[in-house]
Formats: structure tokens, C-alpha cells, sequence
């Protein structure tokens, strides 16, 4: 069987091989890859068995699972009930996360910087094309603002990560919602493509006056320097926990077929804007029953002994009645 060695550089997991008869095999969202690591290491020293995972992108992970080539396929752009149901598929959230804007800025600190949903969706379009911009100037009267062009940097890959950005600059910029709007993929108005959040960390460290978007747990590992972001309720917030936790709490997964919930622009003073949820993709009737059962205890430990180092990379678990919620899921829909 096979295990997760920490290339985050690579965006690819190398596989290492063993005697298990169960090859269990996964592709996807970059956005988890630091937890699905770190929970793969802990599972592979406490069980013996181990994982295959492919840091592609949600877009990849997708047509992996569609081509039935892995065991389960990762998005952090979930699919609709009716797409679901139509592939055969079942999904779930597995953990929580943010992403946060990032910045090389010579003399800024991380958390210095201030943006908006409409200033962020500006520069994406190409309208703010300077630091120094007055827009951003008002917002940040204390920063020291270069004069220089700003380097925009973007995905350049099918990706959730871009999902959730983009469907938060479709709720906070309207006309990036008229001109753009939200997808896995868009036609981006200006930027340099980079694949992969890591692609786009390490695009971002090098490059000076650059911008960009990663999941939090990449800026952290990458020592990036984040931006906070004024919310949905006008409020300056900072991206750590107690704000994705914040946003989190508004989610309704009981009522969402296919626990479809997307959890951007949350209200809430403490709310992080760009939280989002990653979700697993397996088939109800899985081509390899045994890889099947095996992916799912995987999972199911997560859950169970996984919720610390989810926290402690500033990923938030899925709550208890949810996890009971989503193992009755499994019961019901997958065929073993």
C-alpha cells in the first residue's frame, strides 16, 4: 500500500510500496494536501497502511474519479445533487479551511495590509493596476505603499481554490460578477497562471509586488504575508481560527442535498470572508469494493483522531453531528 511523502514543492505525493492487497488511490484539490499529509503520515504509523494521493487540483480530481482511475476524487468545488446523481457519486465535506490573499511586499507585515472584496475583485479585473492606488490607500493610511505595478498571480489549473475566490468576488464585486463570475476555471482579465496553491505560494515569495490567493495553511508553511479583509459586515477581521470558525458556524449541511454548501461572504462581525469546506468524491458502487472499505476507514479515523492536526495547520473539523450525519451517508449510498 501506499503513503503520502511531503512534496508540497512537487504538488505530486510519491508512492511507496508494501504488501497490502487494497492499493488505495486519491486525486485532487490542492487546497487539503498539507492535512490529507499530515493525517496519511499519523494513520500510516498507527495502522501500517497508507496512501496515494495526487495534489493535481479539483478540476483533475474530478475527471480522475469520472475515468474511475482512483478510489476517491477531492474538490473544493462540490458537485450538485443532480450532477451527483446522475454520475453515480456520493460526496461529503471532510475539513474546513480559509483562503486569504497574499503579498510580497518589501517592509510589510503580515496582517498589515487591509483589502476588501471590491478592491480585491479591482485587481483582478485590472482596474487598480499600482500599489499605491488611492483606493488602497484609503483603506491602508499607515502602510507604506509602493509606487509599482502589481504582479497579479492567479491559477492557472482547474481548481477549487479559484471556486471559492471567484464565487466570493461574484458576491462582493459586481462587476466582477458581470464580467468573470465564479468557476473552477475563468477567463481571468489579467494575471500570471501558476498551478496549484503551491505553484501559486512559491510564484508569490519570489516575486515582488506580487498578489495572489492560497489556502492559509500554504501562506503559514510559505511564511507569506497575508492580508486581513474588511466583511460582509464591514468589519476588519484577520484570518485565523476564531474567524473561520466563525464563518463555519452559519453552515446548514443537514439541509443541503449532496451537502452542497458554499461558505463565502458569511455574515457575521468575526466572520472570515473566503472560508470554504473540501469535499470527497467516491462512487456509490465502487469498482474496487476493497480499496472502497479501506478509503473509508481512513476517513472515518480522520474524524475520529484527526481534529487536533487539522487545528493545529488552522483547518477547522467538521462538527460531531455532521461526522455522524456523514457516516449514516456512507451506510446508506456506498455498496461494499
Amino acid at each position: 500500500m501506499n503513503f503520502f511523502k511531503t512534496l508540497v514543492a512537487a504538488g505530486l505525493v510519491a508512492a511507496s510500496s508494501s504488501a497490502f492487497a487494497a492499493d488505495i488511490t486519491g486525486a485532487g484539490a490542492t487546497f487539503p494536501f498539507p492535512i490529507y499529509s499530515k493525517w496519511a503520515d499519523a494513520y500510516k504509523k498507527e495502522t501500517g497502511n497508507g496512501l496515494n494521493y495526487q495534489s493535481i487540483g479539483s478540476g483533475a480530481g474530478i475527471k480522475q474519479i469520472l475515468a474511475k482511475t482512483v478510489t476517491f476524487g477531492a474538490s473544493d468545488a462540490p458537485l450538485k445533487f443532480d450532477r451527483l446523481e446522475k454520475e453515480g457519486l456520493i460526496q461529503w465535506p471532510m475539513v474546513m479551511g480559509a483562503i486569504v490573499p497574499v503579498v510580497n511586499l518589501e517592509g510589510v507585515k503580515p496582517g498589515e495590509l487591509i483589502l476588501s472584496g471590491q478592491l480585491l475583485g479591482d485587481i483582478y479585473l485590472g482596474k487598480i493596476k499600482k500599489w499605491d492606488d488611492p483606493a488602497i490607500a484609503k483603506l491602508n493610511p499607515k502602510v507604506k505603499l509602493p509606487g509599482d505595478a502589481i504582479t497579479v498571480v492567479r491559477r492557472s489549473d482547474g481548481s477549487g481554490t479559484t471556486f471559492n475566490f471567484t464565487d466570493y468576488l461574484s458576491k462582493a464585486n459586481a462587476e466582477w460578477k458581470s464580467k468573470v463570475g465564479s468557476g473552477t476555471a475563468v477567463e481571468w482579465p489579467v494575471g500570471v497562471g501558476a498551478k496549484g496553491n503551491e505553484g501559486v505560494a512559491g510564484n508569490i515569495s519570489q516575486t515582488k509586488n506580487a498578489i495572489g490567493y492560497v489556502e492559509y495553511a500554504y501562506a503559514k508553511q510559505n511564511k507569506l504575508t497575508y492580508a486581513g479583509m474588511i466583511n460582509k459586515a464591514g468589519k476588519t477581521v484577520q484570518p485565523n481560527m476564531a474567524a473561520f470558525q466563525a464563518a463555519a458556524s452559519n453552515a446548514d449541511w443537514a439541509k443541503a442535498p449532496g451537502y452542497y454548501v458554499i461558505l463565502t461572504d458569511q455574515p457575521g462581525e468575526a466572520s472570515w470572508p473566503i472560508t470554504a469546506a473540501t469535499f470527497i468524491l467516491m462512487y456509490k458502487e465502487p469498482v474496487d469494493k476493497e480499496a472502497a472499505k479501506e478509503a473509508l476507514k481512513f476517513f472515518k479515523w480522520s474524524f475520529e483522531k484527526g481534529d487536533k492536526m487539522a487545528e493545529e495547520l488552522d483547518y477547522i473539523p467538521m462538527p460531531d453531528s455532521v461526522v455522524k450525519q456523514i457516516e449514516k451517508t456512507w451506510s446508506a449510498e456506498i455498496k461494499s
